[in-house]
């Protein structure tokens, strides 16, 4: 998404609600439904954006572990 999305034309995650009366698979598409883009929305007046880095780039579990270890 470009990077002229305002809070304003994101769906607020707090908003979203999914019913419980569905699979696990019909869950999940029913929450990407309703938030629109996975990868930008937004938590109050927070805007987030997620960011997949390069396949050279540390996995989440390098980096969790490295701030586990005191950045280590």
């Amino acid at each position: 998404m470009p990077d002229t999305i305002t809070n304003m034309d994101l769906v607020d995650i707090r908003d979203v609600s999914v019913e419980r009366g569905l699979t696990r698979k019909e869950r999940l598409s029913d929450f990407e439904r309703k938030l629109k883009d996975k990868y930008n929305y937004k938590c109050g007046r927070f805007k987030i954006t997620a960011v997949f880095g390069d396949e050279n780039a540390p996995s989440i579990e390098e980096c969790l572990r490295g701030l586990y270890n005191g950045g280590n």
